[in-house]
């Protein structure tokens, strides 16, 4: 494609790049051999970035990214009068406690079999040890095969799940087969489902084992993310129609409310939403109010299927970028030996706690490159600093110094060799053509241009998952694909990666995320034009009339209507970012954020009305309890906002939320069935997902 077709796709630094990261490892050679003459063990670090002698005006190469700075971080504009975080460390120690009383409950030494997609999470609750001090004698992961423990107590810790449930049944039952008597338990987490029961009945064990709940509803992957992880929500809800997890999110908000609350409004939009907020509001009613000082006033829940779109853009802020590749699992990512430069590779814990990665996670691509030099630069002073000390300075920079900046060389070591990992990568597939088509799709420019690129990615067999997603994308921008386009992508995809995949685009078609136009889609314009003739209501009857013909993104008409594409006649400086397109290179506001932005600033939907009717509606907004003088003074916690996904959240939405918090001097703390993105969201759609 031309460079001219209007979009926000910028040359950036690849090549360069490549010799500025392999620039710095210099700079780290030189300092290693300095902390091995301080006394300090020598460290991994053949990935060092390097400095640039000049600040190039512009680069050619990686990805539709603007210049590539050497000056550091970019420039946010942060309000000084944020208000702080709660402490969502309680919620872990509840978590423990409540796991640690139901082990109890089976006094005397067991073998514990845990489900594998809990193994992670509980890490993040109760270590080894803590499992060991509670008399849990041998750990084994749940296989569906049979259990080689000789252990007389067997406890099981499992999602309600029908198939981990039979293959309970059927060790209890060859137990019985060889006359051999165990006591058993099972821990459903987060809660125990009524198929569950029926099938250990049905099976004739019911009597044989007991059964207990783990409310594991909530688990803090840092000081503003917090995880339901429950990947399967997307698929189960919203391709299934399974709502088993409705009561689940309802009850993660009843916890949050109970403990951080009162909350004093709650906006939402999603059918899913709804029917949480529902189920949230039965169980305060159930339950005991107690009068305490809230900690968050204000929470906004949205449906992942309101906001398809921004799922499946390329993530380019580093967080993103590094789950995109790495896949980052529970706040956990295991670098391999391209980024340790070693045999071995090493499990991150990524979070506020990890100084360089804070720093840089939030930040585009582009500019974490001038960060990391300066990092280094600023190490290398730190070390020189020992130099001429007499011999009490010294001791007093081992004891006190040393060691910090030796973990943060450790840290900016990997996250150099991360970038460099990255870098290769995106280069290698030829990154920016792939983001100019991205770019090209949403402002609606060249859309031939892009199904010839989109076709000539399938033809060459590049990445069966990448071709989906821009099938996706172009469906969804498009608001379907012309009967020809599609019958045409879809035979080449299909000969290209399989004919098993053709109920796969079953899948997609239900879901809406990739469609053939219909008769019908030609209302769309018609239908905005409506509501301007005629009264909310009957316009909100002749919009559900005609949704019900297919499902339609009108991701055009909502673009236009929020400004989602900013105007493309000035550069965007990705190192002074001015809205949340950053997190996208300046091309495209992800339409989840702008709503909760517009629906914050507005106070509720008015005058969102046409924007809801687009979306299918099912919006609301309830003062949930306040008085008089919370609606009129913004005190710290009207100032937090909890914004609850329900279907998934990518690293990039974070990221853009962060930045409107720091804009508007509000902090966000996102609450999220799980962690998202393209390849997550698409693999959970293809037909012999489990």
């Amino acid at each position: 494609m031309g460079d001219d077709v209007g979009t926000k796709v910028r040359k950036v630094c690849s090549a360069r790049d490549l010799v500025h990261l392999n620039g710095l490892k210099r700079i780290f050679r030189i300092m290693e051999s300095n902390m091995v003459g301080a006394g300090c063990c020598q460290l991994d670090s053949q990935h060092s970035i390097r400095t640039s002698g000049n600040n190039p005006r512009e680069v050619n190469g990686w990805a539709g990214v603007l210049l590539c700075s050497t000056s550091g971080p970019m420039a946010h504009s942060v309000r000084g009068d944020a208000p702080e975080l709660p402490d969502f460390s309680l919620l872990k120690r509840l978590a423990r406690d409540q796991l640690i009383y139901l082990l109890e409950q089976l006094p005397g030494r067991k073998d514990l079999f845990i489900e594998a997609d809990l193994m992670s999470p509980l890490d993040r609750i109760a270590n080894v040890t803590t499992l060991k001090q509670h008399d849990v004698d041998k750990l084994y992961k749940v296989e569906y095969k049979p259990i080689v423990s000789t252990s007389d107590q067997l406890c099981f810790l499992i999602r309600p799940r029908i198939q981990t449930v039979k293959w309970i049944c059927d060790v209890v039952n060859a137990d019985k087969a060889f006359g051999r008597f165990r006591r058993y338990k099972i821990i459903f987490s987060p809660q125990k489902f009524y198929a569950c029961g029926n099938l250990l009945e049905e099976q004739g064990i019911f009597g044989d084992v007991t059964t207990d709940e783990w409310s594991f509803y909530l688990l803090p992957l840092d000081d503003d993310i917090i995880s339901l992880e429950l990947p399967e929500f997307f698929r189960d809800n919203f391709l299934e129609g399974d709502q088993r997890w409705v009561r689940t999110a309802g009850s993660a908000l009843h916890l949050l409310h109970s403990v951080y609350g009162p909350f004093s409004k709650v906006y939402g939009i999603g059918r899913c939403s709804k029917m949480a907020y529902e189920s949230w509001r039965e169980q305060v009613e159930e339950g005991e109010q107690r009068a305490r000082q809230a900690e968050i006033g204000n929470v906004f829940l949205i449906d992942r299927d309101v906001d398809l779109v921004t799922p499946l853009c390329s993530q380019v802020v580093y967080e993103g970028l590094v789950d995109d590749i790495f896949r980052i699992k529970c706040g956990c990512v295991e670098f391999g030996p391209e980024v340790t430069s070693s045999e071995k590779s090493i499990k991150v814990m990524l979070n506020s706690q990890d100084k360089v990665f804070n720093e840089i996670r939030n930040e585009h691509f582009s500019q974490v490159f001038g960060f990391l030099s300066q990092k280094a630069r600023n190490l290398q002073t730190a070390y020189d600093k020992r130099s001429g000390m007499d011999i009490k300075q010294m001791k007093t920079f081992v004891s006190e110094e040393l060691k910090g900046l030796k973990q943060e060389h450790r840290l900016l070591s990997l996250h150099i060799g991360a970038s460099e990992s990255m870098m290769k990568k995106k280069t290698k597939q030829d990154f920016q053509e792939l983001l100019k088509t991205e770019h090209s799709l949403l402002e609606g420019f060249e859309i031939r241009e892009c199904i010839s690129y989109i076709e000539e990615h399938i033809n060459r067999q590049v990445s069966m998952l990448e071709s989906m997603r821009l099938l996706c994308l172009l469906s969804l921008t498009e608001n379907g694909l012309l009967p020809k386009d599609y019958r045409s992508l879809k035979a080449q995809f299909l000969q290209s990666y399989g004919a098993d995949h053709l109920l796969t685009f079953s899948n997609l078609k239900q879901l809406g995320l990739l469609v053939e136009q219909q008769p019908g889609e030609t209302l769309t314009v018609m239908e905005s034009r409506v509501g301007k003739l005629v009264n909310d209501k009957t316009a909100g009857k002749l919009t559900d009339a005609f949704s019900s013909l297919a499902k339609k993104s009108n991701f055009r008409a909502l673009s236009r209507r929020l400004n989602l594409v900013p105007k493309s006649d000035e550069e965007y400086d990705l190192r002074v970012p001015r809205d949340m397109a950053y997190i996208f290179s300046g091309a495209y506001i992800p339409l989840s954020c702008k709503l909760i932005e517009q629906v914050l600033e507005r106070d509720g939907w008015t005058g969102l009305e046409e924007v809801t009717r687009m979306l299918n509606g099912h919006e609301f907004a309830v003062t949930a309890g306040s008085n008089g003088s919370d609606a009129r003074v913004k005190t710290d916690s009207q100032r937090i906002i909890l914004v609850m996904f329900l279907g998934g959240c990518t690293f990039s939405e974070i990221s853009a939320l962060r930045f409107l918090g720091r804009e508007k001097g509000l902090k966000f703390i996102v609450v999220t069935t799980a962690i998202t993105n393209s390849a997550r969201l698409l693999e959970s759609m293809l037909d012999n997902h489990a």
